[in-house]
């Protein structure tokens, strides 16, 4: 979607300039200003729609009602639909209640284990993995025990959820699926159920993956320079991920940052590690659209050292480019992520304030 001049000046007007001011004459200022400045006419609802689908009598009545509980807050938190985790659950391991090998104790003939039929090595190399130890692998603490156990339902759902998020899902959930299984057949078949424990028959894909909510995002920033920002960001959902692009057609996770803070005329550092000690460190709670989110995440990093970068777009959102496999650029959530490093905040960083006077002065 792309927002004209005239269309944002009408959402912001005097507002928006005077909040502009304010951040030009002291960066200071910006931990007092709203968060959500905008136009006061009624948004559409663009938060997380994954969990909005009703269950159908079919699911009532196949679904254990633990299972079935299980299936819908892990999904609600990590922003995968419900009924797609649970169409797996049934086709891997009948919601847990099948016989075979490898779903209570053990692994079956392909070294899978447990309700969801994780792969040992994918789950972290073990069956049964201490959450405060150092693992590469899916294992999840779905009931705060601080173990993440391969056989527990709890956690392989979570487990689940989070390795279809993290390849594509709930936008590209066919992608995502045959990530999970290799096989056509085997997405044509989850999806077959998950259209059945559905009321309305569908997969549904949650509206933010819909431009349509852009402009709400965009008419709530807190001046007219995050309004650009935004809006560029925005306007490159559905491209690809390319480690070290910066567009105009693919980005990475800080590409895309950049690219958009230069969209408004203002100069930051072009890499994630030069864009963790830029700005101004805020306290989470406290962030705002244009701010950025980190994660102790990619190759080199550490909890003081982070290698993933996200745009905050609203709270508890933002936009990120995260990995090849992972789908293409799109909002996301990110208060469900246990990696977060901090925010920060580039608009205080004394170079940009420069910059932004500069601009000012340039405009008068």
């Amino acid at each position: 979607m792309n927002l004209s001049r005239t269309r944002v000046a009408v959402a912001l007007g005097v507002a928006g300039a005077l909040l502009l001011a304010l951040v030009i004459i002291s960066p200071m200022l910006m931990t007092s200003i709203p968060s959500f400045i905008g136009n006061s006419g009624e948004q559409p609802d663009c938060t997380d729609g994954s969990q909005t689908e009703e269950v159908s009598d079919s699911a009532a009545s196949d679904i254990p009602a633990d299972y079935l509980e299980l299936y819908k807050e892990h999904g609600k938190k990590v922003g995968v639909q419900w009924n797609i985790l649970a169409a797996v659950g049934k086709r891997e391991t009948d919601h847990g209640r099948s016989n075979l090998p490898g779903v209570k104790s053990g692994t079956n003939s392909a070294g899978a284990a447990g309700p969801m039929q994780f792969l040992i090595s994918t789950w972290g190399g073990k069956a049964r993995i201490e959450m405060s130890s150092r693992f590469n692998g899916y294992a999840s603490d779905g009931d705060g025990d601080g173990v993440g156990d391969v056989y527990n339902p709890a956690d392989a759902i979570l487990g689940a959820a989070r390795m279809l998020k993290r390849n594509g899902a709930p936008e590209e959930v066919r992608r995502a699926l045959f990530v999970y299984n290799r096989a056509w057949w085997y997405v044509d078949q989850v999806e077959e159920i998950a259209r059945r424990y559905a009321k309305s028959g569908e997969v549904k894909v949650p509206p933010q993956a819909d431009d349509t909510c852009d402009e709400p995002l965009v008419e709530a920033a807190p001046n007219e320079v995050v309004a650009k920002i935004l809006s560029f960001a925005l306007n490159q959902r559905g491209k690809p991920y390319l480690w070290g692009g910066t567009g105009p057609d693919a980005f990475d996770c800080s590409g895309i940052i950049y690219a958009a803070y230069r969209t408004a005329g203002l100069s930051i550092p072009r890499t994630t590690f030069g864009q963790w000690p830029f700005g101004v460190k805020i306290s989470q709670g406290s962030e705002q659209p244009g701010d950025l989110v980190f994660f102790n995440a990619g190759p080199g990093t550490a909890p003081d050292r982070p290698g993933h970068v996200g745009m905050v777009v609203s709270k508890g959102q933002m936009i990120e480019a995260r990995c090849r496999l992972c789908g293409p650029i799109k909002v996301t959530g990110y208060e469900s992520r246990g990696n977060i490093v901090g925010f920060t905040r580039p608009l205080q960083n004394p170079d940009v304030v420069e910059q932004l006077e500069r601009l000012q002065k340039a405009s008068l």
